[in-house]
């Protein structure tokens, strides 16, 4: 939970802020807990991601609104570049992003929310969702790029070691 919490949020100490107010929730609404209708993993999931969104909003302007204009192809084809992070890596660079992409690129990429559905979760538009998780990957497959570039050079002078 801790680390859906980080994805989620700007910084560790946020991060932490919700992950204990998300098992004070846990704990008081237990009774709420259905184990017909979900797993407890996936109701803990659902309540972790909500107290996160709700400590979002209570910053004015959290949600850049960014419209696309004219059409666009959002589905770029994943040129690998993220299969070789591991989960540390890529969460320490997806709390680097600003808030609107962070919180699109969690909702969509790790928790399966469709773009209708963040829309409706998060006040904004289908197309705003679907240009934040576009660029939010773009920023995450530059710094990517960069990270490893960098690693790369180092490497082939005697550097780094592997």
């Amino acid at each position: 939970m801790f680390l859906l919490c980080l994805r989620y949020m700007p910084s560790r100490e946020d991060a932490e802020d919700v992950f204990q107010e998300g098992f004070v929730k846990v704990f008081r609404d237990l009774k709420q807990y259905d184990a017909k209708k979900a797993k407890l993993k996936t109701w803990m999931n659902r309540v972790f991601i909500n107290t996160a969104l709700e400590h979002l909003r209570k910053r004015k302007n959290v949600f850049e609104t960014v419209e696309l204009n004219g059409t666009y192809d959002l589905h770029v084809a994943d040129d690998g570049v993220f299969s070789t992070l591991a989960v540390q890596e890529l969460t320490t660079l997806v709390q680097e992003l600003p808030t609107g992409y962070r919180v699109v690129f969690n909702m969509y990429v790790i928790e399966g929310y469709s773009h209708k559905e963040i829309a409706a979760q998060l006040g904004i538009t289908v197309s705003t969702s679907k240009s934040q998780l576009f660029k939010a990957k773009a920023i995450l497959r530059k710094k990517v790029k960069q990270t490893y570039a960098t690693v790369d050079i180092k490497y082939e002078k005697g550097e780094v070691q592997r």
